[in-house]
C-alpha cells in the first residue's frame, strides 16, 4: 500500500457544510469530470464523520453525471473504517490516503479544511503533490470554510499551479465582506496584511460595501452584487458574470490576488 502522505487533522465537519463549493464545483467543473473518462473524485481529508463525501456524491451524481465514482480519503484508519456503513459501490467508497491519493488518478479533489492546519510553507509542495497525481486534465479545489458553511474561500489549481481564487458567502448572514479574510485558504490567510493583493482585494470589497450601502434595502443579494460590480469597475479582474455574483461568489484569477514573492 502507498504510504499516505500529511497528518490527521481535528476532523470537524457538518452537514451541508461544504454546499457552497459543493454546488459551484458542479457548475465550474462539471464539463471536466463530463469530459474525463474516469469521473473519479476524491474528497480529501472527509473528516470525523462521512457526511461531506456522501453530499458531494449526490450532488455531482445529480448535476454532472450520474457515474460519478467519489472516494472518500482519510489518514487515520479509524475515520475510515467509521465510515464503512456509509459506502455505496461502486459511486461511494472509503480508503486510507492522504496527499499521495492512495495510488488513484482523479478527475477532481476537493480537500477543504485541510491545510489549514498546515504552515503556509507546506501549501505549494501539498498542491504540487496532489495535483501530480490527477488524471490529464484534472482539478483540485482546495480551500477554507467556518463551521456552517456560510464563509467560505478555495482555489482552483491543475497540474500547472492554483488558477482561480472563489469567495462566497452566506449572503443573508454577511454583514461585511471582511469576515471573509477569516477563512482565506491557508496560501492567504497571513498574506491580508498591507502591501499584499489579498489585502488590497478586502479593502475594495469593503469600500464598494459601504458605498453600495444605500440598496441594502433591497436585499443582500442587490447589495451584494452591485458590491461586485464597483470592484470590476475599480480595475479588478473578476471572473464570471452576475448571476454567480447573486449567488454570493466572487471570482478572481490567481495572479491577481497572489502572494508578492520574497525580496
Amino acid at each position: 500500500m502507498v504510504r499516505p502522505l500529511g497528518f490527521v487533522t481535528r476532523g470537524t465537519t457538518n452537514p451541508n457544510r461544504l454546499r457552497r463549493v459543493d454546488n459551484w464545483i458542479a457548475a465550474t467543473c462539471g464539463d471536466a469530470l463530463r469530459a474525463a473518462a474516469d469521473p473519479v473524485v476524491v474528497d480529501l481529508g472527509y473528516g470525523a464523520t462521512p457526511v461531506t463525501a456522501v453530499e458531494l456524491r449526490a450532488r455531482l451524481a445529480a448535476a454532472v453525471r450520474a457515474d460519478v465514482r467519489v472516494v472518500g480519503l482519510e489518514i487515520d484508519p479509524v475515520r475510515v473504517a467509521a465510515a464503512q456503513p456509509a459506502a455505496d459501490p461502486p459511486g461511494l467508497t472509503f480508503a486510507r490516503g492522504g496527499f499521495e491519493l492512495a495510488g488513484l488518478r482523479p478527475a477532481l479533489v476537493r480537500a477543504f479544511n485541510v491545510l489549514r492546519q498546515y504552515d503556509e510553507s507546506e501549501v505549494a509542495d501539498a498542491w504540487r503533490t496532489v495535483t501530480g497525481r490527477l488524471a490529464p486534465g484534472g482539478l483540485l479545489v482546495e480551500g477554507t470554510c467556518d463551521e456552517l458553511g456560510r464563509l467560505g474561500a478555495w482555489v482552483l489549481l491543475d497540474a500547472t499551479g492554483p488558477r482561480t481564487l472563489t469567495l462566497a458567502a452566506k449572503l443573508t448572514t454577511l454583514a461585511s465582506p471582511a469576515q471573509l479574510a477569516e477563512r482565506l485558504p491557508k496560501a492567504l490567510i497571513h498574506r491580508n496584511v498591507p502591501g499584499e493583493p489579498i489585502h488590497d482585494l478586502i479593502q475594495a470589497l469593503e469600500s464598494a460595501w459601504h458605498s453600495t450601502a444605500g440598496y441594502a434595502p433591497f436585499g443582500p443579494r442587490d447589495r451584494w452584487t452591485r458590491t461586485v460590480a464597483a470592484v470590476k469597475e475599480s480595475g479588478w479582474p473578476v471572473l464570471d458574470r452576475p448571476h454567480r455574483w447573486r449567488l454570493g461568489e466572487l471570482t478572481l484569477p490567481w495572479p491577481a490576488i497572489a502572494p508578492t514573492p520574497p525580496s
